[in-house]
């Protein structure tokens, strides 16, 4: 493993200012967003859709497809094996990610939002939202926090809005990330083998435990479980580079060698990954331009008990590293992968569970807006510490 001088110093264009490139994307992709919304509602239209509701947006999956592959095309399968067989990271990932966060993230959000910004907020301040799935209710019923109301001839459940900004918080926090949690991996010099296997195993954990801790948090009744939007968004994002990945990756050593994969092929796709992970910035932030724009204090309110859950969990996973003696290898990969949130996922659930125009959507939007700074933080952080951990 090389030294944090070293790795700094091998770093490509892309990697070392990547900060300066992904605040002018995200820059740009506001922009985008407020004065050419007709741009990005097109680009937003074109989705898979379930059940009439769009799930996965094919520019996005395209993005996060050319992320996702040049990682994935590195990996040794050998390696994954072994990483598989290592008790103790794989199951401090799964006790921080499924006992620890969702109920930290409950408890911070609750706090800042429903008692320390409750005044900026507005204690009176409600939210429309989409009617519970599956119940039979009334005008003037009341539904948890919520009355139901009669809007433009629909029945809408008028809610406090901070609690709907926690719901949204809520969902981001029982989404630990499969799919960016590989570049934060690849980004901290971390044990890809590992980073995976923990992918695999948090995308099949979720499909069973995403919608139990969801429904007791939410705390407003039954949450329908998205296991049509889960499989369709874990095949896509994770399952598909990984399959082209092993793949191109078997034939090539077949055909070209293990030297020429290495030193030519891996080269050309150095910056693939970062480019792809900024096309993907501008085009998040410009299908939500215009929200974030026009709520530029509210952004604030809800980023802050994300970032001090980020930064919380983190620290938490990386401490828990060091005391159970882990690898550097693998103890930044498995601080990152609590850290870090599923927000296609999150994004998903609050548009089908409460609607687009919802508390509870921007905030997940909230959770990408500062995600990638604060990971890309993370990042850095990680590899200047490296001399705290075994090699």
């Amino acid at each position: 493993m090389n030294s944090p001088k070293s790795g700094s110093s091998q770093m490509n264009v892309f990697e070392r200012y990547l900060t300066v490139w992904v605040a002018l994307c995200i820059g740009g992709g506001i922009l985008l967003g407020k004065f050419a919304p007709e741009i990005a509602r097109s680009l937003d239209s074109m989705a898979i859709t379930v059940n009439g509701a769009p799930v996965v947006s094919i520019p996005i999956a395209l993005c996060l497809f050319f992320m996702m592959y040049p990682i994935m095309v590195k990996i040794d399968f050998h390696e994954v094996v072994r990483a598989g067989k290592a008790v103790r990271p794989v199951g401090l990932t799964l006790f921080i990610n499924w006992c620890i966060k969702p109920f930290t993230m409950y408890a911070i959000a609750s706090y800042f939002l429903g008692t320390l910004f409750l005044a900026f907020i507005g204690p009176d301040a409600i939210d429309l939202i989409k009617m519970p799935l599956g119940e039979s209710l009334v005008v003037g019923d009341t539904y948890g926090a919520g009355r139901v109301v009669m809007v433009d001839g629909i029945k809408m459940l008028e809610v406090p809005l901070w609690r709907s900004y926690l719901a949204g918080c809520i969902l981001l926090g029982i989404a630990p990330c499969t799919a960016m949690v590989l570049v934060w991996g690849y980004l901290s010099k971390g044990n890809d083998g590992h980073t995976l296997v923990m992918v695999a195993i948090n995308s099949l954990t979720m499909l069973v435990l995403f919608g139990f801790l969801g429904g007791f948090l939410l705390g407003v009744g039954r949450l329908p479980v998205p296991w049509q939007a889960l499989l369709l968004s874990i095949g896509i994002y994770v399952a598909l580079p990984l399959v082209a990945g092993y793949i191109s990756r078997a034939w090539i050593l077949a055909a070209k060698g293990e030297r020429w994969f290495k030193d030519v092929f891996l080269h050309f796709l150095t910056p693939v990954t970062i480019s792809a992970l900024l096309i993907t910035l501008v085009l998040l932030f410009s299908f939500k331009g215009e929200t974030i724009v026009q709520n530029p204090l509210t952004i604030l309110w809800i980023a802050v008990p994300l970032f001090v859950q980020t930064v919380f969990i983190f620290a938490l996973g990386y401490a828990f590293s060091k005391l159970l003696g882990l690898s550097y290898e693998n103890a930044a990969p498995t601080a990152m992968i609590g850290a870090s949130n599923h927000f296609e996922v999150a994004i998903a659930t609050a548009a089908m569970l409460y609607g687009l125009s919802s508390g509870a959507a921007l905030a997940t939007v909230v959770g990408v807006l500062i995600e990638v700074p604060l990971m890309l933080m993370l990042v850095r952080f990680c590899l200047r510490t490296q001399h705290w951990f075994s090699r």
